[in-house]
């Protein structure tokens, strides 16, 4: 059973923009990108919009729906009510390239801060050895489709262009915290995320979590382990003396 659908669509580029009103056709089992490229294929030829799977799994199709951050292709039309007006924004913590479409040229650069791998000086590759416990633990952060819905939604970086520069996002800490876990991964990763990537911005709101498509617990599963590992370096007195035991034998 089909139904017209209003739909309010940001149409502009990086110098200026607004919401187009369209009314249009919606048919049982649609989702919202079926809309976009039904528009496409109509009403607005020109519309620009980034997407490949329409399967939720490879986060190019990742916009704003009626304020909130979502793949268009896991959006189901049934979650709407026939006379809701749907209105779909370009992602708004990313300039916009033309309409739904924005540069996420952010997090590549991001993503080649963080050193790779590092396993221990003398051990070569076949020599790698994990427990079972360990490949799970870090399993979860691999499901990440880099969609950057978390990245969008954190409004450390949403609300302040300034801090893009110091501030790695909650899809990058993540990344260092997987590193982090790795039982072979020799890299100081606990002062990489507080000192380069800034980890101490982050206070935990689990918006990155609320918004993750794969249902990844980014916060309570990745940033919360690595603010404590961060607070037991600096804060717990026997890691303190530790520290300066092992600093003096070196001397």
């Amino acid at each position: 059973m089909s139904y017209k659908a209003k739909f309010k669509i940001w149409r502009g580029d990086d110098q200026t923009g607004e919401l187009h009103d369209y009314l249009i056709e919606v048919n049982e089992g649609e989702v919202v990108l079926d809309i976009i490229h039904r528009l496409q294929a109509t009403a607005a030829p020109d519309l620009a919009v980034r997407w490949n799977c329409k399967a939720g799994k490879c986060g190019s199709c990742s916009a704003e729906i009626n304020g909130r951050p979502k793949l268009l292709c896991m959006t189901r039309m049934s979650t709407f009510t026939e006379d809701e007006v749907i209105t779909v924004t370009p992602l708004r913590a990313f300039p916009v390239i033309r309409d739904l479409v924005t540069d996420v040229s952010f997090n590549y650069q991001k993503a080649r801060e963080i050193p790779s791998f590092t396993p221990p000086p003398g051990l070569e590759p076949g020599e790698y050895r994990m427990k079972q416990v360990d490949v799970e633990r870090s399993q979860e952060f691999r499901k990440c489709i880099e969609c950057f819905l978390c990245q969008d939604t954190c409004h450390v970086i949403r609300d302040h262009e300034d801090n893009k520069e110091s501030f790695a996002g909650p899809r990058f800490l993540m990344r260092i915290a997987e590193l982090e876990m790795h039982p072979l991964d020799s890299a100081d990763r606990v002062r990489e995320a507080q000192d380069d990537h800034g980890l101490g911005y982050c206070n935990i709101t689990k918006c990155c979590t609320e918004v993750c498509p794969e249902g990844i617990k980014i916060t309570d599963n990745a940033l919360i382990p690595m603010k404590e590992r961060v607070a037991d370096r600096k804060y717990d007195p026997i890691v303190w003396l530790g520290s300066k035991l092992f600093k003096r034998e070196k001397a």
